[in-house]
């Protein structure tokens, strides 16, 4: 990534004023770093804390949240998708706070027929509004081995990757009045649910509970590069002028591998659906 030209003093010292964020530093154990959070024991964590699973059945999904909240970072977690006939199940994996003007940026796993490609549904929150979905399919089959999917959040842009290549890019345009993520911290979670009113060909096809249970799995998660909190009474500070990261957006060669995905992979973005909004594209749309 290349260097944000203008590190946007206002931003910055909005950053620092905050006062209660620590870089953090664990790539450690998802016993460390994770709490299962419902599923009655279908999520469970193996191999020393080096392996998570969550499954879903007829009864029950699962799901887990981190332990920490973040105020901007480079989170890369590696998943690998419920393999065969996976429609109707969702595999969700995203950052989220709370409270009725919440703010959320979403990595949402559509499972589909066997053969048929998962779609990747992204979408970004602000202030409790959403309508910003991007999706896409995958060049490789992402139910056959782990793959990381990572979610960079800086003052500047929100980058979206798969295997280190971007897919989507939501920038910062408050200047312009497009509301960004800058000041509520926001948990990880993720969950494997059930949801064939929808998620599988606008819900056309439904869940074969013959196959149950369905499984997705995870490791290597890295919080490494962020700016984070374990409960409400830290109050440290997040030193921005240390972290090259926060002050990244894509170089030359990265919007190139951008435009291969989005040429050949994105199969629904909103800013170019004018049916859905007949009164004109949302503001960022045309920045």
């Amino acid at each position: 990534m290349a260097a944000f030209a203008t590190k946007q003093p206002l931003l910055l010292s909005l950053l620092l004023a905050i006062g209660f964020f620590v870089v953090a530093a664990s790539a450690g154990s998802f016993y460390e770093s994770f709490d299962i959070t419902w599923g009655d024991g279908r999520a469970n964590i193996y191999e020393n804390g080096q392996l998570l699973t969550c499954t879903l059945d007829k009864t029950s999904g699962s799901g887990f949240q981190s332990k920490k909240e973040y105020l901007y970072g480079k989170i890369d977690m590696k998943l690998k998708l419920v393999a065969g006939n996976s429609a109707g199940t969702v595999t969700a994996y995203y950052l989220s706070s709370k409270g009725a003007t919440w703010d959320e940026i979403d990595f949402e796993f559509l499972g589909n027929l066997t053969g048929q490609p998962y779609t990747i549904h992204t979408n970004v929150f602000t202030g409790g509004k959403g309508d910003r979905e991007m999706q896409f399919h995958l060049w490789f089959d992402p139910t056959a081995d782990f793959h990381t999917y990572t979610v960079h959040w800086n003052p500047a842009n929100i980058i979206f990757l798969v295997d280190g290549i971007p897919i989507r890019v939501f920038k910062n345009n408050e200047k312009n009045g497009v509301a960004y993520p800058t000041y509520q911290p926001m948990k990880i979670y993720s969950s494997l649910w059930e949801a064939d009113d929808w998620a599988t060909q606008g819900g056309r096809v439904k869940i074969d509970w013959n196959n149950a249970p369905f499984r997705a799995s995870y490791r290597s998660f890295n919080d490494q590069s962020s700016c984070s909190r374990t409960s409400n009474s830290t109050w440290v500070t997040c030193d921005a002028n240390k972290d090259s990261w926060m002050w990244t957006t894509l170089s030359s060669h990265q919007y190139g591998q951008m435009k291969w995905v989005q040429d050949e992979f994105m199969i629904y973005n909103y800013c170019t659906d004018y049916k859905r909004f007949p009164q004109g594209l949302p503001k960022e749309c045309n920045l």
